[in-house]
């Protein structure tokens, strides 16, 4: 992919989104570890933290945009994260974290939380990446500082307008798709940019569309039990 170009702007910014929609709630976790050291413990431990966390998601997301160069794991990969794009939209998370009490303690719980949390948004980046371990990088070190230091900003927003849900949801269909269209031993059936983009059409619109019906009958099961 050549840099600056169209396709790796536009590649720049999917990261970029699928970062902030995926980690906000790995934010919170930052903020509940530390939320019980001394103030000026917390603003260390949230860095500390913070540092770890990036270089775990790096290299994890390294090793997958390594392995999705595997015959049939584009596949796999892009069906996963068709079904992560519609627990997206139909998912309540919760955040049951405890607090440490010392410094490495809160570091160490940022950090394995962070793993495992993160993992939807690993391999979300590595399709949106194509391949590219630059826009991996750049992707991750635009978005995290947002992300730590906005969490707040990021989440009221997401709460107040729900279409931000909805586009990155979006967002994480279409690279699903993507992956799924660019499959080696598909590329027979895929051909035909026509029968691409379609399928991809189909995704989009089909996760949002399950996800929006899911999300009103559950709002509405909620309304009636009480």
């Amino acid at each position: 992919m050549e840099f600056f170009s169209v396709e790796f702007f536009s590649a720049l910014l999917s990261i970029i989104i699928i970062d902030l929609v995926l980690a906000g709630d790995n934010a919170i976790v930052i903020g509940l570890a530390a939320r019980n050291l001394p103030k000026e413990l917390q603003k260390k431990t949230i860095i500390w933290g913070t540092v770890g966390a990036i270089v775990i998601r790096a290299v994890a997301t390294l090793l997958v945009v390594w392995l999705l160069e595997i015959p049939g794991l584009l596949l796999g990969g892009g069906l996963i994260l068709l079904w992560i794009a519609y627990k997206l939209l139909t998912e309540e998370k919760e955040h049951d974290v405890k607090p440490s009490q010392n410094l490495w303690g809160a570091i160490r719980t940022i950090i394995i939380a962070d793993a495992v949390m993160g993992l939807d948004n690993v391999l979300a980046v590595a399709g949106a990446a194509h391949g590219d371990w630059v826009l991996v990088i750049l992707g991750l070190l635009i978005s995290v500082p947002i992300v730590v230091w906005g969490s707040t900003v990021i989440l009221k927003l997401i709460e107040r307008f729900q279409w931000i849900i909805f586009i990155g949801a979006g967002v994480l269909a279409y690279t699903a798709a993507k992956m799924i269209v660019d499959e080696p031993f598909l590329s027979g059936f895929f051909d035909n940019s026509w029968i691409k983009w379609a399928v991809i059409a189909v995704s989009v619109v089909g996760i949002l569309g399950a996800g929006y019906l899911k999300k009103n009958r559950t709002g509405k099961a909620a309304v009636t039990n009480h």
